[in-house]
């Protein structure tokens, strides 16, 4: 779809399926599969953001990304230091709507995937590197402690998320995503 139709006759369409889409990103952070102890956890809650990413493209997908993230911070986020809150929340999960910028055909999608996990990623390990660097055990490189730790549970939530929404997208959408 394009920015023109987003802003006139789509726009509706585009905020509304926005807010559907941030509502169950942050309703399935509260569906946790696993959870590590000084916080992260494995969910589904990136799947809907990449969807909508992928539908309308990465300055909608970060718009949204942004706002979950943010919603999730006020309902229960830690937030130790005000730039550590952006790192972990609005910045890590409006990174997941870079994920729009590499098309919707499946080496796209499997690329974009990838590359907003990976800014996901380094959100997380550049708060962990700057603000949680006293719980690395000693001696430890606080860099690689906290990459270690964010990758034991992003790592995981994107193979979960990755099948589930290829699976959901291929058996759901009987067509291509347009923009």
């Amino acid at each position: 779809m394009s920015e023109a139709a987003a802003r006139g006759r789509g726009g509706t369409k585009v905020l509304v399926e926005g807010a559907l889409c941030v509502a169950l990103s942050v309703v399935f952070s509260y569906i946790k599969l696993f959870s590590m102890p000084q916080g992260g956890s494995i969910t589904l809650e990136m799947a809907p953001l990449l969807y909508y990413s992928y539908k309308y493209g990465a300055k909608w997908g970060v718009l949204a990304g942004t706002i979950s993230g943010v919603i999730q911070m006020l309902f229960g986020g830690y937030v130790a230091h005000p730039l550590q809150g952006i790192l972990d929340y609005p910045a890590a999960f409006g990174s997941l709507g870079l994920a729009g910028l590499f098309g919707q055909e499946t080496r796209g999608v499997i690329i974009g995937t990838a590359a907003a996990g990976a800014a996901r990623l380094l959100c997380h390990v550049l708060s962990g590197v700057v603000f949680f660097a006293s719980y690395a055990p000693e001696g430890q490189n606080p860099w690689i402690y906290s990459l270690v730790y964010n990758v034991s549970f992003l790592a995981p939530s994107m193979i979960i998320t990755s099948a589930a929404s290829w699976f959901l997208w291929n058996k759901f959408l009987k067509e291509p995503l347009n923009r």
